[in-house]
This record gives structure tokens, C-alpha cells and sequence, in this order.
């Protein structure tokens, strides 16, 4: 397994896990499939499956290579951001498994949602909650989450970019056929509804219950209600980019073995 939850629940601010990476060789090489296009291979590995390994071919190797590395001169945020929703969605299979859950894209100039779970009243076929993902590697996570969280959140309680939300859960619910997306999305105009997920990078300010609450101070004025409709995930690590590239330089390394010979 390559990531650890330990659940935690805020009273009425939030709910939510922190995660500690139990095993960077396994995540690495997850991340790794992920790159070359393969992340329903992970997701059925996630989901407890016994698969064998896929093969891969040198042009899907180069173009994972790629999105794993830094071009000289460019900034790592683009990558790294990438690398980290791709952490938020393994967290979110862990979390559950099996979930219907978008898979991350393999592009790091992808706008939209970071993330997207959706979950069903099997009974009725209904949405009972879609979850929108803001996944966050930063330095600075308090800020960030005010700065740039909060306005998202804001925008879609306020019933903008419902059609996006629509059209991101249409495109889900076509990955299960035994669903009607016209039954499954009737109730999304409900606020309650949507639900949302911060999974954010902390340091030792925030890595403990006093410094989650200070960290998502607010988030019930933002998104009101229940606490099941907010959702927080905390990954405490030191040396952010360091460790960031780190891991890539695994997961290249696992791209690079991967590749079968005159295929």
C-alpha cells in the first residue's frame, strides 16, 4: 500500500484524514502508471485486484517522462500540482475503494476541477453528493486556501459553473453502465449536493488537530451545512520540492524498466 489515512473529524468545520506515505517505491510506481495512461490498471489495483502488468511502449514512455520532468528553466508547481492530484486520488480510492472517481488527466495545463467523486443512492440511481476536489502542493497552505480555495468554493455554492459540474459528472457516469445519468443528476441543482475536498501540503503548523483548525478556519461559512459537505486531507511533508522530485525521479525510474523491447 502506498498511503496510509488516519480519519479525523473537526465537529462541525470539517471531516476528513491525514496521510503519511507508507510505502514511496509503491507510490512512485503509481504515479508512474498513472503517467503512461494507465490509471484504470491503478484504480483495480486500488480496489484490491490481482492484475498483471500492462505492457508499455517507448512513445507512451516519453510522453510520461515528460509530464515527470522539469524542463530547465521552468518552475516545478506545474509539475509538482500534477504529481499531487495524482497523490489525492489514490488518498481518495483508499478512502473508497472503488469509488466512482474521475481519474487525474495527463496534462499539467488541464483547466477544470482537480477532482471529482460522485456518490450514488444505489436504490433510487440518484447523486447523493458530488464531491469537488481542490488539491493544493504548497508551501503555504493557509494562504492558499484563502486565496485560492475559498473563492472556488464560493462560486460553485453560488450556483456558478453548474453546467461545467454537469458535464464533468455526465462524462463520469458514462464509465457505469448500470447508471442513468439522466436519473443520476436530477437532484445536482440541490446545494447540498455538492460537496467539497481540500487536500492540501502542510508543515509542522499545521500537523496536528490545533493546526488543522487554524489551517481550515472559515470552511463552515464557505460551504454551510452538515460537515459531511466538507471534507479536508492533510499531507504533512518537509522539503516539499525536494521531496516532490524525488519521487519523480522514481517514478521515471519505474517508466524506464517498465518499457518492453521492440514494442
Amino acid at each position: 500500500m502506498s498511503i496510509n489515512l488516519t480519519p479525523f473529524e473537526h465537529d462541525v468545520l470539517c471531516r476528513g484524514n491525514t496521510w503519511v506515505i507508507a510505502d514511496e517505491d509503491v507510490l512512485a510506481q503509481q504515479i508512474a502508471r498513472v503517467a503512461l495512461g494507465q490509471s484504470r490498471h491503478v484504480q483495480r489495483i486500488l480496489a484490491g485486484a490481482l492484475l498483471a502488468t500492462p505492457a508499455t511502449t517507448n512513445s507512451a514512455a516519453a510522453g510520461a517522462i515528460e509530464l515527470l520532468t522539469v524542463s530547465a528553466g521552468d518552475d516545478p508547481w506545474h509539475r509538482d500540482g500534477w504529481m499531487f492530484q495524482v497523490l489525492s486520488w489514490i488518498a481518495a480510492h483508499r478512502a473508497t475503494p472503488g469509488g466512482i472517481i474521475r481519474a487525474p488527466h495527463t496534462n499539467h495545463a488541464h483547466k477544470g476541477f482537480d477532482g471529482l467523486e460522485l456518490e450514488l443512492d444505489h436504490k433510487s440511481g440518484t447523486v447523493t453528493a458530488a464531491v469537488i476536489f481542490e488539491d493544493k502542493a504548497t508551501d503555504n497552505p493557509r494562504r492558499t486556501i484563502q486565496k485560492d480555495v475559498w473563492p472556488e468554493f464560493k462560486a460553485f455554492e453560488s450556483g456558478e459553473r453548474e453546467n461545467v459540474l454537469v458535464a464533468e459528472m455526465i462524462g463520469l457516469l458514462a464509465t457505469q453502465p448500470n447508471v442513468d445519468p439522466d436519473i443520476a443528476i436530477q437532484n445536482v441543482i440541490w446545494k447540498n449536493v455538492r460537496h467539497y475536498r481540500i487536500s492540501i501540503t502542510v508543515g509542522d503548523a499545521h500537523s496536528d488537530e490545533a493546526g488543522r483548525r487554524r489551517l481550515f478556519k472559515g470552511y463552515d461559512e464557505i460551504a454551510t451545512g452538515p460537515s459531511r459537505r466538507r471534507r479536508g486531507e492533510t499531507f504533512h511533508v518537509k522539503n516539499l520540492r525536494q521531496w516532490m522530485q524525488s519521487v519523480a525521479d522514481k517514478a521515471i525510474a519505474a517508466v524506464q524498466v517498465e518499457v518492453k523491447p521492440n514494442v
